[in-house]
């Protein structure tokens, strides 16, 4: 069996979880979640866990397995706590601030960018530089916050531009400071005689 397929599904107190053919609601304090899956696979709820369970050994199965339990305990981890990306905003007189539900961003185009947010997503911001993306959908958390990125994609010389908060920007070095690190270090080709 999947390693994660079979692991259990453990239902917090005040959690809801019905399952109706191949169709699962997941209802709980923050709101409620429906997810669509595959006819081939089955659950079962007992003792206070919801078991994924699958027909057979075939690969696709398999496959099926762990990613329907993934996304029932994501659904189940969103109604209890919710999900939330946080993003920042980094650039000389680059800000972003909320215009009504709609997020506003000046990001060194001659206009500025209005961002609208998905259904069951939130957006605010704690300062001019710092965006929190929040909801109880954990796709549309993800999906929104890669919208927002997308406005202006961090460049790779001085890192300016949107970027996840925990992310790792790898900058480059360019020409002009290669030549000028190259001439410092003594290693320029000698002058022609």
């Amino acid at each position: 069996m999947s390693r994660i397929g079979k692991k259990p599904i453990d239902i917090p107190a005040g959690v809801e979880i019905k399952a109706e053919g191949s169709t699962v609601t997941v209802k709980g304090p923050k709101g409620t979640l429906t997810q669509s899956f595959n006819a081939r696979m089955t659950f079962e709820q007992k003792d206070g866990k919801f078991i994924v369970k699958r027909p057979d050994d075939e690969i696709e199965n398999k496959m099926l397995h762990g990613t329907t339990r993934a996304i029932i305990a994501n659904m189940v981890k969103g109604v209890v706590d919710g999900f939330s990306k946080t993003l920042i905003v980094d650039g000389v007189g680059y800000t972003a601030e909320i215009r009504g539900s709609d997020l506003y961003l000046k990001v060194g185009f001659a206009n500025g960018i209005t961002v609208h947010p998905l259904e069951g997503v939130k957006i605010s911001c704690t300062d001019p530089n710092t965006i929190v993306v929040t909801g109880i959908d954990r796709q549309a958390v993800g999906q929104q916050a890669a919208i927002i990125r997308a406005v202006k994609k961090p460049e790779p010389y001085h890192g300016k531009g949107i970027h996840y908060k925990d992310e790792v920007i790898v900058l480059r070095v360019s020409k002009a400071k290669k030549k000028e690190s190259a001439t410092a270090s003594g290693s320029a080709a000698p002058a022609a005689k």
